[in-house]
């Protein structure tokens, strides 16, 4: 019974502990779990200098293997890999950086942001990596991005795989489409409550986020409001006007393309111009997921990308 008694009040303490954190201190709380997080996937957080800019980013895996080059989406960042990383890491060099604009990386308004120059920043990245070639993957603009860097730099690729990726134009209209056409941006959070209402655009079946957590994403969201805003029309710019429909029989890298039948921002219409463009290209569609595959469904998609990956 002592046991069981000292067992259960040193529980107590531990609950009451993360409790005060939650309400005193809900940013070193977030940075504990981001943390946590981190270990469990085996990353080790880096940086790196390319060009006139310093490159966050987290590294895992073992060093001598390929490498796999993982780019987060618009408003998302180096940690969005996070949850997929334990599906993932084993054979290959995991990397995943803060793109330029987001993140840790210069977040600076008066700087280009569009595709094509976030594409020629990332070949910096792996230049002073000593990189010379990769797998690449990423997810909604780091996806666009990932495609523009196939079409420019085709020598430095492996393989890509396009999670839900931007770029181009389907043959149905998303949500996002539509309200940007409106001149409306979707992807704003206006307050911490709207963080709620955001992620419920994003992923299919999003998970709650308790209110102090709201908070910190509202207030980092704040703080760079103007050049998030000014990225975002960037990207709808591209997308549009600069769409890759006509250019995709000339990517060279085999490509897997992955994509959630839900998904609001980028239609999964887009998934046959793709497959349909891309000369080596296959495809999976996942159902009951949105937006973010690696988060909503980490098992299935890094199954079906490890299998992928084998061929190349």
């Amino acid at each position: 019974m002592e046991a069981v008694e000292i067992f259960l009040t040193i529980l107590g303490i531990l609950m009451v502990s993360l409790i005060a954190l939650y309400v005193l201190f809900p940013r070193t709380l977030y940075g504990f779990l981001r943390n946590t997080l981190r270990r469990k996937g085996k990353l080790t957080a880096k940086s790196i200098k390319a060009g006139d800019m310093i490159w966050p980013y987290l590294e895992g895996g073992p060093s001598d293997g390929e490498p796999l080059v993982l780019l987060h989406g618009f408003g998302g960042d180096k940690d969005n890999w996070a949850i997929y990383a334990p599906e993932i890491v084993g054979k290959y060099r995991l990397i995943a950086p803060d793109l330029p604009g987001f993140g840790e990386n210069i977040r600076e308004v008066d700087r280009d942001y569009d595709m094509a120059t976030q594409a020629a920043r990332v070949r910096e990245f792996l230049d002073a990596m000593g990189i010379d070639k990769c797998h690449i993957g990423g997810n909604s603009m780091g996806g666009f991005v990932s495609l523009r860097f196939a079409l420019d730099y085709p020598e430095r690729l492996l393989s890509m795989t396009l999670f839900n990726n931007a770029g181009v134009v389907g043959a149905n209209e998303s949500k996002l489409q539509i309200e940007a056409q409106a001149g409306k941006n979707p992807l704003e959070i206006h307050s911490p409550d709207d963080v709620q209402r955001m992620l419920a655009f994003v992923a299919h079946k999003p998970m709650k986020v308790p209110g102090q957590f709201r908070k910190i994403f509202y207030e980092d969201f704040a703080v760079h409001r103007e050049l998030l805003d000014k990225i975002f029309w960037t990207l709808v710019e591209d997308g549009t006007g600069k769409a890759l429909n006509d250019q995709l029989d000339q990517v060279k890298a085999p490509t897997l393309i992955i994509w959630g039948r839900h998904d609001q921002l980028i239609d999964v219409s887009c998934v046959d111009v793709l497959e349909d463009g891309i000369p080596n290209a296959e495809s999976v569609v996942f159902e009951e997921v949105g937006h973010i595959p690696m988060i909503e469904n980490p098992k299935g998609t890094a199954k079906r990308h490890l299998e992928f990956l084998a061929k190349y």
